[in-house]
């Protein structure tokens, strides 16, 4: 599933490419795919002669700002990936892959195409005038973001006393840390020496203090390399992401640890793949 590093690339990518052009029309092949509004007519007529003013991100969620006029507002088009979404930047021409499920037809022959295999992906379009999360719901329910300057060691102390769940199943909660994942819950994890089963109770704060620094820092580092592929990640020129091959933990079950040699062990926290050195995580 793309994480905070994929979706923060994907945000980048679209702010270089799609801003400034008119939306001339779309066309969705599956409907579930649209969440919002139920006619898919309506979508396509709310976003058509439109323009994106910029595109933001909010945990995992993609947000563009629609204009008709460079002042006048014409609504919101929102996006998640979920699982494995992709949103390509192409040309009209170009063939369709099987898993196609939205277009975005602009000027210039180019669109903007939502492929997505699993079909978990969702789009949205908020009518001028009205708050995204009163339609985007899962808006309401997201945490700080870890690029806030309100993510202080101090917000995440106050989220996590006398938790009696896992540490690693927290750091999963959007409620809690708006667009971590799986993969950046164990980097985070490892940069901080916390093992992954540890009670969010018993974290002292300088434990706590370390892991905000390492969410922060594995974040950024990815971001850095375009974000991580193991699977089908794109960005929206359709190029992979990089990170995978410097990762700490991630996907390196019985590796050799890159700071003390030992077999790096998996386990299942809460039916997810967790990933940890037991040396240097204790």
């Amino acid at each position: 599933m793309p994480e905070l590093p994929e979706v923060e690339t994907v945000r980048r990518g679209l702010n270089q490419v799609t801003l400034s052009q008119e939306i001339t029309g779309g066309d969705v092949l599956l409907n579930r795919t649209i969440a919002y509004p139920l006619s898919v007519g309506e979508f396509i007529s709310g976003v058509q002669s439109k323009v994106i003013a910029h595109w933001e991100r909010f945990g995992k969620y993609l947000l563009a700002e629609l204009t008709k006029s460079p002042s006048r507002s014409a609504g919101y088009l929102g996006v998640h990936l979920r699982m494995t979404g992709q949103l390509l930047w192409l040309d009209r021409n170009e063939p369709l892959h099987k898993h196609t499920r939205v277009r975005i037809f602009f000027s210039g022959d180019r669109e903007l195409r939502f492929v997505d295999q699993r079909t978990f992906g969702q789009m949205w379009w908020v009518p001028p005038e009205v708050a995204p999360e009163s339609i985007i719901t899962g808006l309401k329910r997201l945490g700080i973001d870890p690029f806030s300057t309100q993510f202080s060691a101090q917000y995440l102390a106050g989220k996590l006393q006398n938790r009696r769940r896992a540490i690693k199943t927290a750091l999963l909660d959007q409620a809690i840390v708006a667009g971590l994942g799986n993969i950046y819950a164990d980097e985070a994890l490892f940069k901080s020496g916390v093992q992954p089963e540890t009670l969010c109770a018993d974290l002292q704060l300088a434990q706590i203090e370390r892991l905000r620094t390492a969410i922060i820092q594995v974040l950024e580092t990815s971001i850095a390399a375009g974000g991580t592929t193991f699977s089908n990640f794109l960005n929206v020129q359709g190029i992979n992401g990089n990170y995978g091959g410097v990762a700490w933990v991630y996907n390196r079950t019985g590796k050799p640890c890159r700071v003390c040699n030992t077999p790096i062990q998996r386990i299942r926290l809460a039916g997810r793949s967790t990933h940890f050195c037991p040396q240097c995580q204790q």
